[in-house]
């Protein structure tokens, strides 16, 4: 069955939420602010990237599979990208580059399909 199409809305407002943890990493957000924030734009990703051929994983919120290409069903995708919800979202948002995550050792990408650089930023907050 088919998720429901994600409102850029809902996605925004989600994001607005912990926009003061990621801002400034001082006071983190109730888990289900973050939960949401995490799941809407990792769907939103999903949506905008359609596919199978690349698992996103941001624990412990959620994973999504992406990205037009080889459908993997078993075991351990070989195209894996994996990061913290901080990291995830200030991607997201445009506040931090791909490859200055991969730099400080915030995301990790394995496999010839795991750079979704092209698809960020998914939402843009002030």
């Amino acid at each position: 069955m088919a998720r429901r199409a994600v409102d850029p809305g809902e996605v925004r407002d989600a994001v607005v939420a912990v926009r003061g943890w990621l801002d400034d990493d001082s006071a983190r957000p109730a888990r289900t602010e973050l939960a949401a924030a995490v799941r809407l734009s990792l769907r939103t990703l999903e949506q905008v990237a359609p596919g199978h051929s690349v698992e996103v994983r941001v624990p412990p919120f959620a994973a999504v599979q992406c990205v037009a290409g080889p459908r993997h069903t078993r075991g351990t995708p070989p195209n894996v990208v994996e990061t913290d919800p901080r990291t995830w979202l200030l991607l997201a948002t445009g506040r931090l580059s791909w490859d200055e995550a991969v730099a400080r050792g915030a995301l990790t990408a394995s496999g010839s399909r795991a750079d979704v650089s092209q698809w960020l930023p998914l939402v843009r907050i002030a």
